[in-house]
């Protein structure tokens, strides 16, 4: 009789604060093919001479500002949707982080002591990109076959970008703090390099080389970051009823110099201040947890600089987090799932 189990995958948080912590878990990030996807030799004089000895000391500034007493609100939340999912059915359901703890390595030695043989991967990204839903999964398969676990049945949930009953939750999570608010609404995405998304074009000639490319069909957008990003924002202003016109839609998070996904987020606070809009909300769709790049970044960063250039009220609206809508959405993937 098989025995099955349930996997959720996230991205990862360093352990604590203190810097080392941190330039451990920036060195494993940092050092995924995935995410800094240059040459290797030039990536790890890159890490070792210039990020390293620097960014741990920014990064855990940062990371303080947002730690809780329960610990990093990443893998705190994390585990309270996996308690809560659990709560609602009798499979096994575990949470593997690809960076930091608890670690993919050891989760899946969980798993193979735990005998399980049919196992339903649901990884934590709405949309589909190289740097997170791309290598949470390859890094799970590879331990799998490291661990000796190769033969397992899995069935892999695909990006639910515009899931309606994703949809459909994310609105609800988002509908109290906003509905007859009279606010702008800004849906700022995680943002990526421009390399990233031609990458990911199996055709190599379709994603920001064809004019409108997100939204001309093609079969690039099955593995299209910018494309699944738009397809979020197009359902959900759809879903609530919003006028394009009362909505931003942007990415952030940009690092070094390379050209990312436009309009950058923290251009479009800045212009849509000293444009006359006086109150702003902001979610981030690309987020199922609230995390730093949430907390701090959108939260405090945006917050003042929304304010520093006429703006007079700023709010982050909470990502899904553990809201009914969302766990139900994920013990519904579970009931539905037939290894």
């Amino acid at each position: 009789m098989a025995k099955k189990g349930v996997i959720l995958l996230n991205l990862g948080s360093p352990d604590s604060t203190d810097v080392e912590d941190v330039r451990t878990y920036l060195d494993q990030f940092l050092s995924d093919e995935r995410v800094l996807d240059i040459n290797p030799v030039v990536r790890k004089l890159l890490l070792k001479l210039v990020i390293l000895p620097k960014r741990p000391k920014d990064s855990a500034e940062a990371y303080s500002k947002v730690w809780t007493e329960e610990g990093s609100p990443l893998i705190v939340t994390s585990q309270k949707q996996q308690k809560l999912v659990q709560d609602n059915t009798d499979i096994p359901v575990y949470l593997g982080m690809r960076y930091g703890n608890p670690s993919t390595p050891d989760i899946v030695a969980e798993m193979k002591k735990d005998g399980i043989d049919d196992l339903l991967i649901i990884p934590l990204y709405p949309q589909y990109a190289m740097s997170s839903y791309e290598t949470a999964v390859v890094e799970l398969m590879n331990q799998l076959r490291e661990q000796g676990m190769g033969g397992i049945n899995t069935v892999l949930v695909q990006p639910f970008y515009k899931d309606p009953a994703y949809i459909d939750a994310l609105w609800e999570s988002i509908r109290p703090s906003y509905e007859g608010s009279g606010a702008h609404l800004m849906m700022s995405f995680h943002g990526i390099p421009q390399r990233h998304v031609q990458k990911s074009d199996p055709s190599h000639d379709h994603c920001l080389k064809t004019k409108d490319c997100c939204t001309t069909p093609h079969p690039a957008h099955h593995t299209c970051y910018s494309h699944q990003c738009y397809a979020t924002a197009y359902a959900l202003i759809a879903k609530a009823g919003l006028k394009h016109d009362d909505v931003t839609i942007s990415f952030q998070s940009r690092l070094l110099k390379d050209p990312w996904l436009e309009p950058y987020t923290d251009f479009e606070i800045e212009r849509l201040a000293k444009e006359g809009v006086k109150k702003l909300k902001v979610i981030c769709p690309a987020f199922i947890t609230d995390c730093l790049e949430t907390l701090e970044e959108i939260a405090m960063e945006g917050k003042e600089e929304f304010l520093e250039h006429g703006g007079e009220e700023f709010e982050l609206i909470p990502c899904l987090n553990t809201h009914p809508a969302w766990i139900k959405w994920l013990n519904d993937k579970i009931e539905r799932w037939e290894p």
